[in-house]
C-alpha cells in the first residue's frame, strides 16, 4: 500500500526539509516553508521507500494512475517513433504566433507570467475568442476562471468587443473536475486563469501552496499531452518578477512567456523565456487599447525618439531580438558623485555595466571613478545579449564629453576585456534593419562587416572596429 510522507517545500526555491523552519537553509528566505505530501511506494525486492519525483508525468501517484486517452506508453526504438509536421494553430495575433513560434502546438503547455493588470487575461480572452470561431482551424475553446466569475468574463469581452457566441467558459478551482469537464467537451485550446487557484482532492494544502500547484499542473500537462489538446496556464509573479511556486513549474511546461515592460505604458512586450517549439528570447510587440492587445507592425519604431537635435548620451542599438532585428534607444546619464559612485541599468545587465566602465578606462582612456553612472533602454525592453556593450560605452562617452553622436548612427558589437570589439551573431541582418530606418553610418564588429557595401548595403557608410579606442575615435569624428 502507498503511504503518505510529510514534508516541507520552500515556496522560493522548491527545496525539500524533513521539518519546517523558519527560514529555508538553501535561499535564504524567511517564511517560504509549507507542507508538503509525498507518496512512498514499497518496492518488490526491499523496504526502501521510493518518493515521488518533483514535477513530470509522474510527480504525484494520487494522479498517476489517471489516464483520459485510455492508451499505454511501451518501450520502443527511436527509428520507429513516427514523426508528424503538426500544423501551428493561429491565435489570431500575428505577434503572438511569433513569440509561440509560429503558432500554437496542438498537445503543448503554454505558461505566462506577469504583473497583475498587464494584460494577461486580456490576450488570451482575445485568442480563446478566436480559436473557438468554427472558420478557425481550432475550431473550439474553453475558457475556466478561477480568479473571476463568468459576468466579469462576459463583461471584459463586451468592452472588448470580442466575438462570444462559440467559446465556452467554467468557473471552476478544482483540477478533476476540470479534466473531467475537458475530457466531455474536448476542446482544442484550454486556458486556465490561473494555476495559483487551482487544487486537487489529493493534498490537504491551501490552493496556492507548493504542492498544489505542482500536483495540479502536472494533472493538466498530463491531460493534454494525452489527448492534444493545447493549454495555456497563468501564473502569478513574486515581487521580484519570478513566477510564483516551484522552479519545477516552468521545467514541466512546454514554454513560458514573460510579460515585459510596465504596467501603466500603453505598449506591452511578451518574451518567451522557453519554448520548445521555437526561438527563445523571442519578443513579441503590443500596443493596449480600448479593444484589447493589437500587435504593433513597425516594434522598431516605438523604441527611437525623434530630437530637434542631437543630445548627448544617447545612441541607436541594433540589437537582436529571438529572430528578427530591433532598434532601441540607450541613454547614458554621468555626472559628479555626492558620495559613493552609483551604478545604475535600466533594461540591462548592472553587473556587466560596472565591467564595462572598468574595461573603458583601461583600454579607452575614459575614467568614470568619482561619478554616477546612470544607463537606461528606452522603451522599457530588457536587453539580454552582448551585443550592446558598444552601444553602451559610446553613450557613457558622450555624456563625459557632452558632445552629441550623430543621429544618424547605428552601433552594435560586444566588447571584451581586453579592449576588443568582439562579433555577434545575424550582424548583416541587423545592417539591413538600419538601412531600413534610415540611418547612414554604423560602426560594427569588423568580424561583421559586409565584403562589399554595393548592393543592399548601399547608402550606409560602415566602419568596422577591432579596438574600444578606435571606435570612440571614430564615433566622435563622424
Amino acid at each position: 500500500m502507498a503511504k503518505n510522507k510529510t514534508s516541507y517545500v520552500c515556496q522560493n526555491c522548491g527545496a525539500h526539509f524533513g521539518k519546517w523552519s523558519g527560514q529555508c537553509s538553501d535561499c535564504g528566505e524567511w517564511n517560504t516553508l509549507v507542507e508538503a505530501v509525498n507518496v512512498s511506494l514499497p518496492h518488490h525486492k526491499s523496504t526502501s521507500k521510493v518518493t515521488a519525483p518533483r514535477g513530470g508525468s509522474g510527480s504525484a501517484t494520487h494522479s498517476g494512475n489517471t489516464n483520459y486517452a485510455g492508451s499505454q506508453s511501451g518501450v520502443m526504438t527511436l527509428g520507429s517513433v513516427s514523426v508528424t509536421l503538426d500544423t501551428r494553430l493561429p491565435t489570431g495575433i500575428g505577434e503572438f504566433n511569433r513569440v509561440l513560434g509560429g503558432g500554437l502546438v496542438a498537445g503543448s503547455v503554454v505558461l505566462i507570467g506577469g504583473d497583475p493588470g498587464i494584460g494577461k487575461s486580456t490576450i488570451l480572452l482575445q485568442t480563446a475568442c478566436h480559436m473557438a470561431q468554427p472558420d478557425s482551424l481550432a475550431g473550439s475553446a474553453l475558457y475556466v476562471t478561477g480568479e473571476e466569475s463568468l459576468s466579469q468574463v462576459a463583461m471584459r469581452a463586451q468592452r472588448l468587443g470580442l466575438p462570444v457566441d462559440h467559446l465556452k467558459v467554467m468557473a471552476e478551482t478544482n483540477v478533476e473536475t476540470i479534466c473531467n469537464a475537458l475530457s466531455q467537451e474536448q476542446p482544442a485550446i484550454a486556458v486556465i486563469d490561473s494555476i495559483q487557484t487551482i487544487y486537487t482532492d489529493a493534498i490537504n494544502s491551501a490552493p496556492g501552496g507548493v504542492s498544489q500547484i505542482r500536483e495540479s499542473a502536472a494533472m493538466l500537462t498530463r491531460y493534454a499531452k494525452q489527448t492534444g489538446t493545447a493549454l495555456f496556464l497563468v501564473g502569478h509573479v513574486t515581487k521580484e518578477g519570478t513566477l510564483a511556486g516551484p522552479r519545477v513549474l516552468e521545467h514541466m511546461v512546454d514554454t513560458v512567456l514573460y510579460f515585459e515592460g510596465q504596467a501603466d505604458s500603453r505598449f506591452r512586450m511578451i518574451r518567451a523565456v522557453k519554448n520548445r517549439f521555437g526561438a527563445v528570447n523571442e519578443l513579441g510587440i503590443f500596443g493596449m487599447t480600448d479593444t484589447g492587445l493589437k500587435e504593433v507592425a513597425n516594434p522598431s519604431a516605438i523604441f527611437l525618439s525623434r530630437y530637434d537635435k542631437p543630445i548627448s548620451g544617447s545612441i541607436v542599438m541594433v540589437s537582436r531580438e529571438g529572430t528578427r532585428p530591433l532598434l532601441v534607444e540607450v541613454q547614458a546619464l554621468v555626472d559628479d558623485s555626492q558620495g559613493q559612485p552609483r551604478r545604475m541599468a535600466l533594461g540591462l545587465d548592472q553587473q556587466r555595466l560596472a565591467m564595462l566602465l572598468a574595461v573603458m578606462h583601461r583600454h579607452g582612456g575614459i575614467h568614470t571613478s568619482g561619478q554616477d553612472v546612470y544607463v537606461n533602454v528606452v522603451g522599457g525592453v530588457k536587453v539580454l545579449e552582448t551585443g550592446s556593450d558598444l552601444a553602451v560605452l559610446l553613450a557613457c562617452a558622450s555624456s563625459i564629453k557632452e558632445k552629441p553622436l550623430p543621429s544618424s548612427l547605428a552601433v552594435f558589437g560586444e566588447v571584451g576585456l581586453s579592449g576588443e570589439i568582439r562579433p555577434v551573431p545575424n550582424g548583416q541582418e541587423r545592417l539591413k534593419e538600419a538601412i531600413k530606418h534610415g540611418f547612414t553610418h554604423a560602426i560594427v564588429p569588423k568580424a561583421n562587416a559586409p565584403k562589399t557595401q554595393k548592393g543592399q548595403f548601399e547608402g550606409i557608410n560602415v566602419i568596422a572596429v577591432d579596438r574600444l579606442d578606435t571606435a570612440i575615435d571614430q564615433a566622435f569624428d563622424i
